[in-house]
């Protein structure tokens, strides 16, 4: 039980790491120090998509990681 829980543990962390990739680049860290001029907008269609499925993905990362610390 806890090797099938480690392999989708391993599975999920790398739909993070490409839903992560997959969404629009920013101008990193200047903006976070006043350095970017952008204005802020609202995330429509397959970016929606894809910012919700992230969100998804890591709460089911926590959860697989309670799950084997508790088995």
């Amino acid at each position: 039980m806890k090797n099938i829980l480690l392999i989708a543990q391993i599975v999920i962390s790398v739909v993070i790491t490409a839903s992560i990739l997959l969404q629009a680049q920013g101008t990193g860290l200047g903006s976070t120090w006043g350095g970017g001029g952008e204005t802020y907008h609202t995330r429509r269609g397959l970016e929606k998509v894809l910012f919700y499925f992230t969100i998804v993905s890591i709460v089911i990362f926590a959860g697989l990681s309670l799950a084997i610390i508790i088995i």
